[in-house]
């Protein structure tokens, strides 16, 4: 049996006449950029996160950058950030000028290491970007604290983590701004690109928007530089849709990993697979269900020879990137990220997997380590 690593069709047959009928609302209104629709979805999605304001904007990378162009950062800052995450993390950071100063991970989370966070800050430390991985909150309770301590603000990378929670408090909701992305694969997936701000800040929201359109307000008067950053309506109807469901399918996501996590305790190789953690206090949605292998590669070219889908999220830490070697970092600076880029290999999670597909996934990874 061949798995897929990820298959939206379940996900789409059952809602396809109501999103056909969304995406022809907007055609027959002709309103494709702004309008009702992406209005519409921003109200219910701040309602839904509990938060005063979201910003509707083209892509995930996109809400990071204008978050951090909202707050000003620029040439000679400096913005901490976990050197293991998705590119935009770092790359919106070194976009605007200003410079990466990268940290390690908790080697059981993956996400950022708060006690590593205050060591690096100097004067020159505008911003912290904490990344919600996978779908589990980074420990925000001691960052948020250094930010009050030392007047630093941060900025969510929550793109993989819409309706995750840290002691109840939406992913997202508490920094200044957060930062979500409606990629196909995500949890709340568009039909193309997508993304938003979310804050409680009347000020990051006023700049979100105004920055999302070239800056102008009112059209053809320029108060700063933006950029053309704006949802179409297109894909806010097709969230519109697809919102009210998102804590169902993100609860599906939650008994597949529960299974899996079952199924590999009783597996003969359960002593060399090391499963995802799951942090106290936290509601995790699992927008991917990592595990930890020896000899990843070997299991992973396994996998795709039985059928069975996989991925590496992410192979190359930001500070062996070769775009960011200028910052000066060598191999061995972050050793739980390394330790994560050589392990970790994530499996087929999306919530219509099924009992004898999960079975099939985790025979298949037993027979690889063995």
């Amino acid at each position: 049996m061949s798995v897929p690593l990820l298959d939206l069709q379940g996900q789409y047959r059952p809602l396809r006449d109501e999103l056909l009928a969304a995406i022809a609302r907007v055609c027959d209104s002709q309103r494709f950029i702004g309008g009702p629709e992406v209005e519409g979805f921003e109200r219910e999605a701040a309602a839904h996160l509990g938060v005063a304001h979201a910003i509707g904007l083209s892509s995930g990378t996109d809400a990071i950058l204008v978050a951090l162009m909202a707050l000003g950062v620029g040439p000679g800052d400096e913005v901490i950030t976990p050197t293991f995450s998705f590119f935009a993390t770092a790359g919106c950071v070194s976009r605007l000028g200003a410079a990466p100063k990268l940290v390690d991970i908790d080697p059981r989370t993956c996400n950022i290491d708060p006690a590593a966070v205050e060591a690096v800050i100097t004067s020159r430390t505008r911003a912290i970007i904490p990344v919600h991985l996978y779908g589990q909150c980074a420990d925000m309770d001691p960052i948020l604290e250094i930010s009050a301590r030392r007047g630093i603000e941060v900025v969510e990378d929550a793109a993989q983590a819409i309706g995750a929670t840290y002691k109840g408090r939406s992913a997202g909701s508490m920094g200044r701004a957060g930062c979500l992305s409606f990629f196909p694969s995500k949890n709340l997936g568009a039909f193309g690109d997508g993304g938003m701000v979310i804050t409680n800040d009347e000020g990051i929201a006023r700049a979100a928007r105004l920055l999302r359109n070239h800056g102008a307000e009112p059209k053809y008067f320029h108060k700063r530089i933006g950029g053309n950053f704006r949802l179409d309506a297109l894909q806010a109807a097709v969230l519109r849709v697809k919102l009210p469901h998102l804590e169902r399918w993100s609860a599906m996501r939650r008994a597949n990993a529960d299974r899996y996590d079952r199924l590999f305790a009783e597996s003969a190789a359960a002593d060399r697979i090391t499963l995802p953690a799951r942090a106290p206090d936290r509601v995790h949605i699992f927008n991917q269900y990592v595990i930890r292998v020896p000899d990843r590669d070997a299991v992973r070219a396994a996998l795709d020879a039985a059928g069975i889908g996989c991925e590496i999220y992410y192979p190359v830490p930001f500070h062996l990137q070769e775009c960011f070697a200028p910052l000066g970092y060598r191999r061995g600076d972050f050793p739980a990220a390394e330790a994560a880029a050589a392990e970790t290999l994530a499996l087929p999670i999306y919530g219509e997997l099924t009992d004898a597909e999960q079975r099939e996934v985790v025979g298949a990874v037993t027979r690889a380590v063995a």
